[in-house]
């Protein structure tokens, strides 16, 4: 990372965003400047454009073992994630042959999605749907108990992260897809013609967080839709993705050329696309070994930071949020219930390192409702302190990072 006078700067907030690798960079460049063309022209800068788009295309479907046609480029992760919601939403409501009429809409999610989701099923409790906002055990993994009891006939959307943004807890995504397919070998939902084919509801999967280390081929998820997010996977910030399986009845939110198979008007950033490709070729070819070193250095790091605070004679409380199992390798989020985190933050910025108290979208808000849904006390969510590690982490920012924080804490 970069430095300061002589001082090294140190990164953990990987998380929040990451730094664009320097290969990705390289790739993009050309789009920047002399392959500028717009990919919908005709003369030659256009049909340049485009065939890089076409390949950019076609390593984002080979990302998620899918077809070309079924990735749709957007603007960032929170962009997938409402297209995903209100386009399915207004997929099965504008058709009127949809409607089974009289019947209320349902749609189920979990108390710790990211804002853009949460915010996103808000807005349509007001426009009439029926929301199930599922709570998580204390480590941060829903029951699929009660997932499967929280199904309904009218149910015809479940949007469920695969890691959590600030407790990195992963979520069974493949027995959640399981159970709703054994719902769709009973018929059981009846909400529209279009959900009586495929038997359940729409799959939908938040993976921004987990496109780095987690793999997303689709038919192995059971997903119909999927979300990323370049600027979490060391590309480019300003594009996304999202995964929209063939026949999924998904319906457009922004209008106009009617690019991107009509789902997303707006004339693509082409060097955006090409600079996501290749983050994502890059974080497949190196996730396992890369995994296993982050969370050599995440355990290594929790282990300090406990040994540090235990021999404090302070006698410090410590409080882990979220499993530590089913848990993405690069993450560690802590509660300090007597510590002013967002000062213990400052003062570790100004030793030279960054870290976070929870996600960066929720800047305004004093508590993390995710730790609070952990079932947390008011002053353990708002003590929180969230370490992330990354590509460019290395052993010695972390041992240097375990000391700071002891000597911050005294």
């Amino acid at each position: 990372m970069s430095n300061t006078g002589n001082h090294k700067r140190v990164y953990l907030d990987y998380a929040s965003t990451t730094p664009i690798d320097e290969r990705v960079f390289k790739d993009m460049k050309p789009f920047m400047s002399e392959r500028f063309g717009n990919p919908d022209s005709i003369h030659k800068e256009g049909v340049v454009a485009k065939e890089a788009l076409r390949n950019a295309r076609a390593t984002v479907a080979r990302f998620f073992g899918a077809k070309p046609y079924e990735i749709v480029f957007t603007s960032s992760g929170t962009e997938a994630n409402n297209l995903a919601i209100f386009g399915i939403t207004a997929g099965v409501t504008d058709n009127p042959r949809l409607m089974i009429r009289h019947t209320k809409l349902h749609a189920i999610t979990t108390r710790i999605e990211h804002s853009s989701v949460l915010e996103a099923f808000r807005e349509l409790e007001r426009r009439g749907v029926v929301v199930t906002y599922l709570p998580v055990k204390a480590d941060g993994i829903i029951d699929l108990a009660e997932f499967r009891k929280s199904l309904r006939p009218e149910t015809f959307l479940v949007s469920i992260g695969y890691a959590n943004n600030e407790i990195g807890a992963v979520q069974p995504i493949r027995k959640i897809s399981s159970i709703l397919n054994e719902c769709a070998d009973k018929s059981y939902f009846t909400i529209s013609d279009s959900l009586r084919k495929i038997g359940r509801p729409v799959f939908h999967i938040d993976a921004c967080q987990a496109a780095s280390y987690m793999p997303l081929k689709v038919e192995s998820l059971g997903a119909d839709l999927v979300s990323i997010d370049g600027s979490k996977s060391y590309g480019p910030k300003g594009i996304g993705a999202l995964y929209v399986r063939r026949g999924a009845s998904l319906a457009p939110i922004i209008f106009g050329g009617g690019q991107e198979f009509g789902f997303r008007s707006g004339t693509v950033p082409v060097y955006l696309a090409v600079g996501l490709a290749r983050a994502l070729e890059i974080c497949e070819a190196i996730r396992e070994r890369e995994s296993k070193r982050l969370r050599k250095l995440r355990d290594f790091l929790y282990s300090q930071i406990l040994e540090n605070l235990r021999i404090d004679g302070v006698g410090r409380k410590v409080v882990t949020n979220g499993s530590m199992k089913e848990r993405l390798p690069n993450n560690l989020n802590i509660s300090l219930p007597d510590i002013d985190t967002e000062l213990l933050t400052l003062k570790l910025d100004t030793s030279g390192f960054a870290v976070s108290t929870k996600s960066a979208c929720l800047a305004d808000e004093r508590i993390s409702y995710v730790v609070k849904a952990l079932g947390r006390s008011d002053e353990e969510a708002a003590s929180t302190l969230r370490i992330t590690l990354g590509r460019f982490t290395a052993l010695s920012d972390v041992k240097s990072f375990a000391e700071t924080l002891r000597r911050c804490l005294k």
